[in-house]
């Protein structure tokens, strides 16, 4: 760990103040287990047959450059499966650990009879597990609360690469144009890639950061939808929906009938050869 560094602020500190919600609390689903999986059980009870993200794929690519021929990985919170279809291709064995069994039993569905992949339910902060070639997660960290002893897990374990993904910013264009000209408050993001880069930093890890450029589209049956959609990041009491239509005006387009709101968002691949670590 560096403890003579020019970087003295406590990034892990931070990153817990990040967790806060607006009105300085914690939001429930961050401490309650029972809340956590029932927002699962009701996202997978949506998806349909092997449904992932459409920006998925182009993350995956840029993560697979990273990742060992015949390599035995784990992927920490896979969630839907948004990366553990391509992933599962291209290693040797795989082992999904997530505190949701609505999440490991949707995938369950999709690999019964892998006896190469293993199934580990189980908050990764409290998972008894061995080494693996990779491990990697991709935003599942969002209630991880002891940052850097996840982070240094993820170290411990990994015998050849270990990879973070995370989605970032900016923020949809429209906000930056309520907050700019029209003066409203906006929930902007409280966390993002580079604290944990930071934080790496500390532990002694100088970790790889690579951004990929994306592009996230919304699509509208009605303008009402649309506007109400993306009024929801005003943390202002009162706003005049005037200027929410003004601030969207030149960045709607019509396509198929639909009405369709395009804006460019990043993903950051954050990876390592783990280190030793010295506390």
């Amino acid at each position: 760990m560096i403890k003579s560094s020019h970087l003295q602020f406590d990034f892990e500190k931070q990153w817990k103040e990040g967790m806060l919600d607006w009105h300085g609390k914690m939001p429930e689903r961050m401490i309650d287990d029972v809340l956590e999986e029932a927002y699962w059980a009701q996202s997978m009870k949506k998806k349909t047959y092997k449904q992932t993200d459409n920006y998925a794929e182009k993350i995956y690519k840029k993560m697979k450059q990273h990742i060992p021929k015949n390599a035995t990985c784990i992927e920490i919170g896979p969630g839907g499966g948004n990366y553990t279809f391509q992933l599962r291709q291209d290693v040797k064995s795989i082992t999904l650990v997530d505190g949701s069994e609505s999440v490991l039993a949707y995938l369950l569905q999709y690999f019964e009879n892998d006896t190469n992949l293993q199934y580990v339910h189980s908050k990764w902060e409290e998972a008894q597990i061995e080494q693996h070639d990779v491990v990697i997660g991709v935003n599942c960290f969002y209630r991880m609360y002891e940052m850097n002893a996840a982070l240094k897990k993820m170290n411990s374990l990994a015998k050849k690469r270990a990879i973070i993904g995370l989605t970032t910013g900016p923020i949809q264009p429209h906000y930056v144009i309520l907050d700019e000209q029209f003066g409203y408050d906006i929930k902007h993001p409280h966390r993002d890639y580079i604290t944990i880069v930071n934080m790496l930093y500390q532990l002694g890890i100088y970790a790889n950061c690579e951004m990929l450029k994306l592009e996230r589209v919304y699509r509208y049956d009605t303008l009402q939808q649309l506007y109400e959609a993306q009024s929801k990041k005003i943390l202002s009491p009162r706003f005049n929906m005037a200027h929410v239509k003004a601030s969207l005006e030149r960045l709607i387009a019509m396509e198929d009938g639909q009405y369709v709101y395009r804006y460019p968002f990043y993903a950051a691949i954050i990876s390592w050869e783990p280190v030793k670590l010295h506390d």
